[in-house]
């Protein structure tokens, strides 16, 4: 693992301690999503909810206007609400993906999280795994179009280098933001 990265990633985990979405930019976020996507947007944690702020942000500050690709800024870690998790157990993902990450894939293979909670040691490594797969669906839920609901499913997913489909262009620009902030 590269050390630049784990002091990336530390900086990055005492800052979402204390993270909470500015009012400012939760009205930018409001004119862009639905009632009822807003409705999911806030159900997010605060931390997530500045993650996604700052992404809209970084998104708009570059010409980005497309309304798929923001309103997927927005909601792209939606599916983290059903399971939410304490700051420690985001550390231990972190570094989990980065020392052994056969072994989070093992943990995370079950099918989904039990129905009656979100416990067990797995939970973390669940959440890392399937949280774009429940975004996903609760983003449909709310009337994201089929584009959006596409780009939060696939969010964690490299994209083909090769691949020219506008659809991977912009999943590209919200993988990049996503992993810069």
């Amino acid at each position: 693992v590269k050390p630049v990265r784990l002091c990336y990633r530390a900086r990055q985990f005492w800052l979402a301690l204390a993270s909470r979405p500015n009012p400012v930019a939760l009205a930018a976020a409001q004119a862009v999503l639905t009632q009822a996507q807003w409705a999911l947007f806030r159900g997010m944690q605060p931390s997530e909810q500045a993650h996604a702020l700052h992404i809209l942000h970084r998104l708009q500050a570059q010409g980005e206007t497309d309304p798929d690709l923001l309103i997927a800024a927005l909601l792209h870690d939606a599916g983290k609400q059903r399971c939410p998790l304490h700051p420690w157990e985001r550390a231990v993902i972190v570094l989990a993906q980065a020392a052994a990450p056969r072994l989070m894939r093992r943990w995370s293979s079950q099918a989904e999280i039990d129905p009656k909670g979100c416990t067990g040691w797995r939970k973390p490594f669940m959440v890392a795994t399937w949280h774009a797969e429940w975004g996903a669906k609760m983003a449909q839920q709310a009337g994201a179009s089929p584009l959006v609901v596409d780009l939060i499913r696939r969010h964690p997913v490299p994209v083909p280098p090769e691949s020219r489909r506008s659809e991977d262009n912009l999943l590209r620009k919200l993988q990049a933001e996503d992993d810069e902030s």
